[in-house]
């Protein structure tokens, strides 16, 4: 396929893969499911995101899908696939809507493998401009949290981001937060810096 051959060209961004997706959601000819899944065996890691980018437009409709996702996508090693994981999640929970999300949410955030944590942090960035979490963001606030002394760094500077992006309209709130933490925790502290900073 010509197309997945100009993908694995193109070693930054993620407009070509989405395009290339798209493209192939509208292919009725093809059986979404079984493509996706096949894409995630590849040694591109630009075909392993088109892979993920189409099971996270699928997952609505297919639990398969969203298990595929969680299984094996989130073991990946390549950090570009775990992005893209963070924007099929979000795609899941904006298209079922936030708030019915919410199982899903807490179940992805409570997992053993970082990279899933992160993909719920990461992926309804900026938390508190989502429907829900823009007039509850105190559940956003204490779900990121939630997870501050991981021993996953790059997790916790996520977290980090994803905070900060939060204190910029609600700094009463991060600040009540973070005033419960243990500063005697590195990794707590080098999360506060990033917020803070």
């Amino acid at each position: 396929m010509d197309l997945l051959e100009k993908i694995k060209r193109i070693e930054h961004g993620f407009k070509h893969i989405i395009e290339a997706g798209d493209i192939i959601l509208k292919d009725s000819s093809i059986n979404h499911l079984k493509f996706a899944i096949e894409q995630l065996d590849d040694n591109a890691y630009q075909i392993r995101m088109l892979g993920t980018y189409i099971l996270g437009q699928l997952s609505v409709e297919s639990t398969m899908a969203l298990e595929i996702l969680e299984t094996e996508v989130a073991v990946d090693k390549n950090w570009r696939v775990q992005e893209m994981l963070a924007k099929a999640f979000d795609s899941y929970c904006h298209s079922i809507g936030y708030e019915k999300s919410l199982p899903k949410i807490k179940k992805w955030i409570n997992d053993e493998n970082p990279n899933i944590k992160r993909a719920v942090i990461e992926g309804l960035r900026i938390w508190t401009s989502r429907a829900y979490f823009k007039e509850n963001p105190e559940v956003a606030i204490r779900l990121i949290a939630q997870s501050r002394s991981d021993d996953s760094e790059y997790l916790r500077r996520s977290i980090g981001n994803s905070l900060r992006d939060i204190y910029k309209k609600h700094k009463d709130l991060i600040d009540t937060e973070v005033s419960k933490w243990d500063l005697a925790d590195e990794k707590i502290v080098f999360i506060r810096k990033l917020i803070y900073k």
